[in-house]
């Protein structure tokens, strides 16, 4: 196995932008300016890594993540480590599924409890369940002396408020 040192990386990043700059010469040619600049963009960066030493900071990664992975394989306690990984990512996922389909104290389902019951656009559940916004509606119907069937929608007040202010 070679170690970072034993590697000539000036030649090897230098030959890797020359060769990219003369692609770039030929897509500049090819494909027009655009072209041709990304692809001395893309020449720069070996040479680039090289100079600010990030070259050495990628073989050292890649020799971590070599050790990591050659250990990982042959050790059993890895193993049993990611076994229990996976089983704690199962029992979150599984909870959170019971969590949703619990029933509610009162016998309903989360997802339909009071606040379905509260809701302003659905006459069924607000205005005849609680009584009271109907009965307003009712009593505004009747001192309109109209015999208009009651649309109570929860504008009734605003509609009251503009009329005083002569405003219909």
């Amino acid at each position: 196995m070679s170690t970072y040192s034993q590697i000539a990386w000036l030649p090897l990043c230098g030959g890797l932008t020359g060769l990219g700059l003369v692609a770039s010469w030929f897509g500049f040619r090819r494909r027009g300016f655009a072209a041709g600049l990304r692809g001395v963009a893309w020449s720069l960066l070996p040479l680039a890594a090289y100079l600010t030493g990030a070259i050495e900071m990628f073989w050292k990664m890649g020799v971590a993540i070599g050790d990591f992975a050659s250990s990982f394989i042959f050790s059993p306690k890895v193993w049993s480590g990611l076994a229990v990984a996976i089983l704690a990512a199962v029992a979150f996922v599984v909870s959170g599924l019971l969590r949703r389909s619990r029933p509610a104290k009162d016998g309903k389902s989360k997802g339909s409890k009071s606040k379905g019951s509260k809701s302003k656009g659905s006459l069924a559940t607000g205005s005849l369940a609680t009584g009271a916004p109907a009965q307003k509606g009712q009593a505004i119907a009747a001192r309109s002396g109209k015999g208009v069937a009651v649309d109570d929608d929860d504008f009734s007040d605003i509609e009251k408020i503009l009329k005083n202010r002569g405003i219909s």
